[in-house]
């Protein structure tokens, strides 16, 4: 690492360091075809990968909803699983990767019901 990168990376923040690394995760497996959250397409099939910010469930209403904000280092996508209130190993400061048909939602690129795999940290 030359000067001008540690020049650089004493100047970011926690926040940014953090959103770096995970964006350096997500694009470190060159065989995963996986979608820049900032790059999908919606009514398209994709691949994302990054790590779950949060955990919301809305409040209850006649069906179970979980929704987990996936942040791949640049921006976000929120994965919702109807019929379910809780999904073992999927907490926030998990990486995954998912996968499915794109949605917006109020402008938030969403998939519903998508396949996923937790990546074990190295």
């Amino acid at each position: 690492m030359g000067l001008k990168e540690r020049i650089r990376d004493l100047a970011r923040t926690e926040s940014q360091l953090e959103a770096a690394e995970i964006r350096e995760r997500t694009l470190s497996d060159p065989g995963a075809a996986v979608a820049c959250a900032g790059e999908l397409v919606e009514r398209r099939p994709a691949t994302v990968a990054g790590c779950v910010r949060c955990i919301t469930i809305p409040p209850r209403q006649s069906v179970p909803v979980l929704v987990a904000e996936l942040f791949d280092g640049e921006r976000s996508v929120n994965l919702v699983w109807v019929g379910r209130r809780h999904i073992a190993g999927i907490d926030p400061g998990v990486f995954l990767t998912a996968e499915g048909r794109i949605a917006k939602v109020k402008g938030q690129p969403t998939i519903f019901n998508p396949t996923y795999q937790i990546v074990p940290t190295k």
